[in-house]
C-alpha cells in the first residue's frame, strides 16, 4: 500500500519512483514489497540493497561519482556500483545486470564476484529523502578495466589505491562519499 498522497506528482519527474523493492528485516528476511520512493520519503522502509567494489589487479578500486539527476546523494561519490535487487533477484544476479547497465563492464571481465559482508544503515539526505537499507558488499577483480559509463547514472570515474583510501580516508575529504560506501569501507580489511 502506498504512503504517498494521490496528488504527489514524483512519479512523473522521478521515473524509477514506481520501481518495487523487497522490503527487509533487521535480518535481511523478505517483508513484502515496497515502492521505492515510499522507501525513500518520509521515516523510509527498510529494503534490500547491495554496494560493490569492483578493484584492478594492481588493488586499485574503481570509484563512481553518482549522476546529478539522482534524486538523493546526486555527485556524491560511491563505491563502483549500488542499487537494489528486484523481487526473486539474488544479489549477484543484480550487481552483475547494474555493473553491466550503469559502467559497461560485462560478467567476462572479472569471475570471481562475490558477497563480503552484510550491515543495516540509516541515513537521511537533508531533507529530500532516506535510506534504510540491509546493505549486502559485494567484490570482484577485474581482468579488463575496459569502461563504457551510462552518462544518466554516472557522472566520473577514478581508480584509488583502495588500501591508502582505506588507511587515510581523510586523504579524500574532497570526495563526497555515499554513507553506505564508507560504512563498508570502514568495516573492510
Amino acid at each position: 500500500m502506498s504512503t504517498r498522497d494521490a496528488t504527489d506528482d514524483t512519479t512523473e519527474t522521478h521515473p524509477d519512483a514506481d520501481q518495487q523493492l523487497v522490503a527487509v528485516d533487521e535480518n535481511d528476511e523478505p517483508e513484502g514489497i515496497v515502492q521505492r520512493l515510499d522507501a525513500h520519503t518520509g521515516d523510509g522502509v527498510r529494503h534490500r540493497a547491495f554496494t560493490a567494489m569492483l578493484f584492478d589487479e594492481a588493488g586499485n578500486l574503481l570509484l563512481a561519482q553518482r549522476s546529478p539527476e539522482k534524486r538523493l546523494w546526486d555527485t556524491g561519490w560511491d563505491g563502483t556500483v549500488a542499487s537494489h535487487p528486484r523481487e526473486g533477484e539474488d544479489q549477484l544476479d543484480a550487481t552483475r545486470k547494474r555493473l553491466d547497465e550503469e559502467l559497461g563492464i560485462s560478467p567476462d571481465q572479472y569471475d570471481d564476484l562475490r558477497a563480503t559482508d552484510r550491515f543495516e544503515y540509516k541515513r537521511y539526505y537533508y531533507d529530500e529523502g532516506i535510506e534504510w537499507e540491509v546493505c549486502t558488499v559485494l567484490k570482484a577483480t577485474l581482468s579488463d578495466t575496459t569502461l563504457d559509463p551510462d552518462d544518466s547514472e554516472v557522472a566520473g570515474v577514478l581508480w584509488v589505491p583502495y588500501e591508502r583510501l582505506h588507511e587515510h580516508p581523510r586523504w579524500y575529504r574532497q570526495l563526497d562519499f555515499c554513507p553506505w560506501f564508507e560504512i563498508a569501507m570502514r568495516r573492510d580489511f
